[in-house]
């Protein structure tokens, strides 16, 4: 029998909990609301609205083919998946903030990933805006996504500073 260290089954436990949040709440947009129905939330602010995005962040290559589309999001969403798998295995076992990072964009990654299967493409329901100025709709897989690339970004400079702006050590002999 194969033992797993405990702290990778509990990056994993978390990866599946923000898989199964998103999946749940894709479902349950597109299980009560019809396409493109908004509601209000916070009028003036937040709306639930149902959407369906073809295309990556901000509706890019939504205009391709499906098959292009599908083709090009399976191989990079397996690309990422390998990256994200290669940083995770080369973080010292004490560095959470590192590990719970990565398994917070693996699980985006992840929920994103199973919609492109499964519809072709992604449900979007977040619509944030002001006045007539939309902030391009998204769900809770993008959000652990760009939530986990904000804090792997933050979490290489704080390495890369202290690796800088370390003071080497002199003993002076008197």
């Amino acid at each position: 029998m194969t033992f797993i260290p405990r702290r990778y089954a509990m990056l994993a436990a978390y990866t599946v909990f923000l898989v199964m949040v998103d999946q749940l709440t894709k479902a349950s947009i597109a299980r009560t609301m019809r396409l493109h129905e908004s509601i209000p939330v916070i009028p003036g602010f937040f709306n639930l609205t149902y959407i369906r995005n073809p295309g990556a962040a901000f509706g890019l290559l939504a205009s391709s083919s499906s098959g292009f589309r599908m083709v090009f999001f399976l191989l990079t969403s397996l690309f990422a998946i390998g990256l994200l798998m290669t940083i995770f295995f080369r973080l010292r076992p004490t560095d959470w903030w590192g590990q719970i990072t990565v398994a917070t964009i693996l699980g985006g990654a992840i929920g994103n990933l199973i919609d492109r299967i499964r519809y072709g493409e992604v449900i979007d329901f977040l619509d944030f805006y002001i006045d007539g100025y939309h902030w391009p709709a998204f769900n809770i897989a993008d959000t652990a996504i760009s939530l986990g690339v904000c804090s792997l970004f933050i979490l290489f400079a704080c390495d890369k500073r202290k690796s800088h702006c370390a003071i080497p050590e002199h003993r002076s002999e008197l």
